[in-house]
């Protein structure tokens, strides 16, 4: 009999991939989504997969979705929001998913999709980084913080249990289905009309700073492959980098989605960010200029080696897919 696996997030950006890939899998058999809002899983061509309604701070619903698991894959999260906001749905959420899947005693897999911030931003630690990097975050910027200390909450949770654990930390995902990354560029929230105008005139272009640090990028199809493995796979539980081959520049990615880039000296971004450190209200949207004030590249060779995940897409194939889906 094949294995029965509960996915929180279902219908997010990582989402929908990774429940596509689950239902390609021959081990699973049945798949539980738990979303707030209805879907329809034909709609996605998906036949193993049945809607749950429920909220991930729910306890009674996370307890209804975790009831009947083997593997239970936490993908509910926020990448852009407040600092509040993140740390209710972040950080209490996830507790509420581990702490349930803990006391059900039936499933003996989890899967959680960390990601690379939950290292830190900081200066010391080794380039690239590996799994054995300590996990620190940066209290400056919520995501990262709020990434570290969902890790330390987990670890907490697990300790002591029979409960094995799959981290995956990915770097930035982007594609087609995930397009946060072009989202997230201020050009983009302009008018279509004014959008078109720059597009055609590049010196109306806004401009794109490039200080020089190299950026990770991950398919979000190559993302959803590793979940998928790490709910059936032989290999030791564990955190592993997850990464497309290869890096992008800020100035391809602001090529790529519409921007004219710039060279910028790199003091000048951590001069930016300590500024920013220091406003006495800082919107919580500002907190991610800290993203840029040191390289976060990372090692993929466990994922590669031991977990047997190859990605197949490159990080210029992603940045690539992702400037498509645009036009």
């Amino acid at each position: 009999m094949g294995l029965t696996v509960a996915v929180t997030g279902p219908t997010g950006e990582i989402g929908i991939s990774a429940v596509t890939a689950l239902e390609a899998d021959p081990a699973v058999d049945r798949i539980i989504g738990m979303a707030r809002r209805p879907f329809d899983p034909s709609e996605h061509g998906w036949t193993k997969t049945e809607y749950r309604q429920g909220d991930i701070l729910d306890r009674e619903a996370v307890d209804a979705l975790v009831a009947d698991a083997d593997v239970v894959i936490h993908l509910a999260f926020i990448v852009i929001g407040s600092r509040d906001e993140a740390a209710r749905i972040n950080l209490a959420g996830t507790k509420t998913v581990f702490q349930a899947t803990v006391d059900a005693k039936r499933a003996t897999r989890m899967v959680y999709t960390s990601s690379v911030v939950a290292y830190g931003y900081h200066s010391d630690n080794p380039l690239p980084l590996t799994e054995d990097t300590p996990i620190r975050g940066s209290q400056e910027h919520y995501y990262s913080a709020q990434k570290a200390d969902c890790e330390n909450a987990i670890a907490e949770i697990v300790d002591g249990t029979d409960l094995e654990l799959y981290m995956l930390r990915p770097c930035i995902v982007a594609g087609p289905k995930a397009p946060a990354l072009a989202d997230a560029m201020p050009w983009r929230a302009l008018p279509g009309v004014a959008q078109s105008v720059m597009g055609a005139v590049p010196i109306l272009k806004m401009p794109m700073p490039d200080h020089g640090v190299p950026v990770q990028l991950v398919h979000h199809d190559d993302v959803a492959q590793a979940i998928a493995l790490c709910a059936t796979t032989d290999a030791p539980a564990g955190a592993y980098n997850i990464a497309g081959e290869g890096t992008v520049s800020l100035s391809e990615i602001g090529e790529a989605l519409g921007a004219r880039p710039v060279p910028f000296p790199k003091i000048g971004v951590k001069v930016a960010a300590e500024a920013v450190k220091r406003l006495p209200f800082m919107p919580s949207a500002a907190e991610w200029i800290h993203i840029g004030r040191t390289s976060v590249v990372m090692d993929t060779t466990k994922a590669h080696d031991v977990l047997g995940w190859r990605p197949q897409f490159s990080a210029q194939d992603t940045l690539g897919a992702l400037a498509y889906s645009l036009h």
